[in-house]
């Protein structure tokens, strides 16, 4: 069987940059999970004694902190740099971009929508920038249940669909005086998700590798499997079925942007020793 990598995967550019601030800040704590990978987590923790805090209230005086990528709570962030604490920021430069264009378009007096997962730590964060609270739709359906106002500003969760995102932004523009659209889904995002969608028709089985929790690697897998029915979704090679490869020829390897190489690497062995 031949074992195909997509042409852009794994680690994007923010992820890389956090990973990096860790390191640099052994035995620090970072307020909520760094990325969205379990696995990379575990090797910060186990070879640089970076812990997990799941809230300020678990932050001690003397505390190195290191912002996760996907940023937190404009008040959070506040309260850190108000107390006796090493804070450095960590936040993908990605999310801070829809932060500030989020505070900006409120004070303007437009009413920001965002284009996301509500329960997603990198949304909170965005929306808390707001000075009337933003609307957090998914989908059209869910835009439809608001009444538009004459002046809107929507962004977008860094790790979303275009296409999706540009079906809202044509809702919005066709419903309201004046809709100010921000395209902040990164360039990572964009690359992955065409590169996997290219794969997917090449090949008869599609492995998505990444966090079961990562919202870029849950899109990879939406994606694959509409051009790939036999495409699934593992955090690592362990979670490899040998039924999955039978009678299968051309096998496809993708990964999410918090995915580190070491286990992109591993699982990509394991196919190929089948």
């Amino acid at each position: 069987m031949k074992v195909k990598l997509a042409k852009s995967f794994g680690f994007c550019f923010g992820v890389k940059r956090a990973i990096k601030i860790a390191e640099q800040n052994q035995g620090g704590a970072t307020l909520g999970a760094l990325i969205h990978n379990q696995k990379e987590i575990d090797r910060l923790r186990e070879d640089y004694g970076v812990r997990l805090a799941k809230s300020i209230e678990e932050i001690a005086p003397n505390d190195r902190v290191i912002v996760r990528t996907h940023g937190i709570p404009k008040n959070e962030l506040a309260s850190l740099k108000s107390q006796d604490i090493s804070v450095t920021d960590a936040t993908c430069p990605y999310v801070t971009k829809p932060q500030k264009i989020v505070e900006q378009m409120s004070e303007e007096g437009y009413q920001v929508v965002i284009f996301g997962d509500i329960t997603h730590p990198e949304v909170k964060s965005v929306m808390s920038y707001a000075k009337e609270p933003a609307w957090v739709v998914g989908s059209i359906q869910e835009l439809e249940e608001y009444k538009i106002p004459k002046k809107v500003a929507l962004v977008s969760q860094t790790t979303k669909q275009r296409e999706k995102f540009f079906q809202i932004a044509q809702y919005l523009m066709h419903h309201s005086y004046e809709a100010r659209i921000f395209n902040t889904i990164c360039n990572a995002t964009f690359q992955n998700q065409d590169s996997a969608k290219e794969l997917a028709q090449e090949v008869d089985i599609m492995i998505v590798v990444g966090g079961l929790t990562s919202s870029n690697t849950k899109q990879l897998f939406e994606i694959c499997k509409r051009f790939c029915p036999d495409s699934y979704l593992i955090e690592d090679e362990k979670g490899l079925e040998l039924e999955w490869f039978a009678d299968k020829e051309i096998c496809g390897i993708t990964a999410g942007a918090s995915t580190p190489d070491w286990i992109i690497q591993k699982v990509k062995s394991s196919i190929e020793a089948i």
